[in-house]
């Protein structure tokens, strides 16, 4: 197994990977840099375009634009012209909230969960959403301090949710209806307290196992379908936010991490890492079905 910083430049807090199969290229952001990000491995070239706000997380369009979910609300942004096009806010109401962590389902929904910004408030006040191909937006779980670790099982049949907080460290999994797009039988999948990290962003591999970066303690944890650590990988900072499984065989790890100042000395932090050689593939994570 190796473990290769591929971006140097750190980013202030790197999030959202995820992989395109149509352009084999990798698209992240950085949130609080508020910027889109695309990676050639091919060349290793990394390009980026500003946005105007806060950038929480993105998916692929069939159409090479991208969705972002940014600050106010959901917008396409097609990386050939740099057209960025609004297109609905649900948190209109809630100035102090941004999205964060998102990914699409097995019928190309895109689930997104917000969170508030800065200090948090007495209740929490996050909450996943899903927008459909026609553009309806759906409010679907409330009640998260810091949502995240979105991801579906491959089958498309359990989706995986976690509220990094850290008075709550906890992932959960839920029984999904992809026709429907509505989870249900809610349950603990791990609870976090006892581990050195709390749960970041999300992943599922091929073999069902899902993925959870875990910020603060510097490592990648591998759980079975049933909740049991199959394997932890240690990466170079203390603070992975999320992973995303690329390359053409889909067997690179590719990771992205948060710079946090003010900190004991965490040199690669905001650094973008890829691992290879771990034997373990993803699944393509489809695009936005709009």
């Amino acid at each position: 197994m190796d473990i290769e910083r591929i971006v140097a430049e750190p980013a202030k807090l790197g999030e959202g990977p995820i992989w395109s199969v149509a352009e084999q290229k990798l698209y992240w952001v950085d949130i609080d840099g508020r910027a889109l990000h695309r990676f050639d491995p091919s060349s290793d070239r990394d390009e980026s375009w500003p946005m105007p706000e806060e950038i929480g997380c993105i998916a692929t369009r069939r159409d090479h634009r991208m969705l972002l979910a940014l600050r106010n609300g959901f917008a396409n942004f097609d990386p050939r012209t740099g057209d960025l096009v609004r297109l609905l806010d649900p948190e209109s109401d809630k100035p102090d909230n941004r999205f964060n962590d998102g990914t699409t389902d097995s019928r190309g929904r895109f689930w997104a969960g917000t969170m508030r910004m800065g200090t948090p408030g007495e209740h929490p006040e996050g909450a996943f959403y899903r927008l459909d191909a026609d553009l309806g937006c759906h409010r679907m779980i409330d009640g998260f301090w810091t949502t995240n670790g979105l991801a579906f099982s491959p089958d498309g049949r359990t989706l995986y949710m976690s509220d990094s907080n850290a008075k709550v460290r906890t992932i959960w999994a839920f029984d999904y209806d992809p026709d429907a797009g509505v989870p249900s039988n809610r349950r603990v999948f791990v609870d976090t307290r006892d581990m050195a990290g709390r749960p970041d962003g999300g992943a599922c591999d091929a073999d069902g196992c899902y993925w959870m970066a875990g910020i603060g303690g510097g490592e990648l944890v591998r759980f079975t379908p049933a909740g049991a650590i199959d394997r932890t990988i240690k990466v170079p900072c203390r603070t992975p936010t999320k992973i995303a499984f690329g390359g053409r065989g889909l067997d690179v790890i590719y990771v992205t991490s948060l710079q946090k100042a003010g900190e004991e000395p965490d040199p690669l932090a905001g650094c973008l890492f890829a691992i290879t050689g771990t034997g373990v593939t993803g699944v393509e994570v489809p695009p936005f079905a709009g």
